[in-house]
């Protein structure tokens, strides 16, 4: 089966950059359809590969914050996600634990001992480590930067995050996040576990804090319906700062205002303007090029498994003489007659709970047998007997 291609790249989805700080970026998606730019976008959100605190191990916490509380903060502190694709699952890995192959250690060791006033603990406090506790070198020119801006003075890349696993700085006084204050006599020491995941799996490993996503700012399309309390709703409501990049159809051609113009139901929207806020863990620009990767992996796999499928939807790995509906059933279900917890011998009776010879009693819950519900006749749900015999207590008193 053969697939072609979306479009020729001539007329291939377009991207034009319109503003880009190291912390957002703002650009137009165009020559596309609407499902694709959302594809992108969700794709942006949640199945993009970084780094997170999945497990924290407290060895000593006496602060005013319960270790839950710290649990949860720590997950939320954003980590370099640089080298990530190198990193395995640790669903992948075939360490019994974990291992430097599916996991980054952070140690935490600070204390309180004689100042009087409160002793802030920042993100930049947490230490990178290998699992077996040696030190993991810094690869940038100059150890301990702010990745907001690179060595160069351009906008940050991947190249300009810390280590593997290390907290992202992005503040100006260059501390990271705020974990908690320590007064006089207080300590904090844990060991943190990173791991790498997905959004899907928690937004702890979110690559993005929110993704603005709009198109027709004009309403040409009429996909929005405008609230107003006067006569004129165009007059209620203010331009988009996207309206100055599209053309607006005449009010006076307008079919709805009264114009001559008639309304295209057929017209779909092809022009799409995207604004990207990044949590830090990576370059807002190459949360864009993760997502399309991520979305063409996707799509890849899907095209790659339909290609071994003929038009009938028929596995064509089984040859010409064998086809998915000639093949024999599996053994966990019996001839094709059993539902998900086992087969009849009888075709077509078996029930959910067992198979029998009674077209829809076969067995019950309580056993197997041909007596519908109580299994061998006169034998109840709680044990067996002759006709009046066992009861759910025991045996009948006499005269029963």
């Amino acid at each position: 089966m053969d697939y072609d291609a979306y479009q020729d790249e001539s007329s291939g989805p377009q991207i034009t950059i319109r503003s880009y700080t190291p912390a957002s970026i703002d650009f137009i998606l165009q020559s596309t359809t609407l499902a694709l730019a959302n594809s992108i976008r969700r794709t942006m959100l949640a199945e993009i590969p970084t780094l997170a605190i999945d497990l924290v191990e407290i060895e000593a916490n006496t602060s005013v914050l319960a270790d839950e509380f710290l649990a949860h903060r720590m997950g939320l502190i954003p980590l370099s996600t640089r080298d990530v694709e190198e990193m395995l699952y640790t669903r992948d890995c075939d360490c019994d634990e974990f291992c430097d192959q599916c996991a980054v250690i952070l140690r935490l060791d600070v204390a309180n001992r004689n100042l009087d006033h409160n002793l802030k603990v920042f993100a930049r406090d947490l230490v990178v480590s290998r699992v077996d506790g040696t030190a993991v070198h810094d690869p940038r020119p100059n150890p301990g930067q702010n990745p907001m801006t690179s060595t160069s003075g351009a906008p940050p890349t991947l190249e300009d995050l810390p280590p593997r696993g290390a907290p992202v700085i992005m503040d100006a006084s260059n501390q990271g996040a705020l974990i908690c204050q320590l007064r006089k006599g207080q300590e904090l020491k844990l060991r943190c576990i990173v791991k790498k995941g997905i959004a899907k799996e928690h937004a702890k490993w979110a690559p993005t804090a929110a993704i603005g996503f709009e198109y027709d700012p004009h309403n040409k399309l009429r996909h929005t319906q405008l609230w107003h309390e006067g006569d004129d709703a165009r007059a209620e409501w203010p331009e988009s700062k996207n309206a100055p990049w599209e053309d607006p159809l005449p009010r006076e051609d307008d079919v709805l205002g009264g114009g001559s113009v008639p309304f295209d139901y057929d017209a779909e929207p092809n022009k799409f303007y995207i604004n990207l806020e990044g949590t830090g863990v990576m370059p807002p620009d190459a949360v864009l090029h993760s997502g399309i990767r991520t979305l063409q992996l996707k799509l890849g796999s899907i095209i790659q498994n339909l290609a071994v499928l003929t038009d009938s939807g028929h596995d064509m790995t089984a040859g010409p003489a064998a086809t998915a509906l000639d093949s024999p059933p599996p053994d966990d279900m019996g001839r094709g007659d059993g539902t998900a917890y086992g087969g009849g011998r009888t075709p077509g009776y078996g029930t959910a709970y067992g198979g029998g010879a009674t077209p829809g009693y076969g067995g019950t819950v309580y056993g197997g047998g041909a007596t519908p519900g109580y299994g061998q006749g006169g034998t109840s749900a709680y044990g067996g007997g002759g006709v009046g015999g066992a009861t759910p207590y025991g045996q009948r008193p006499a005269g029963y």
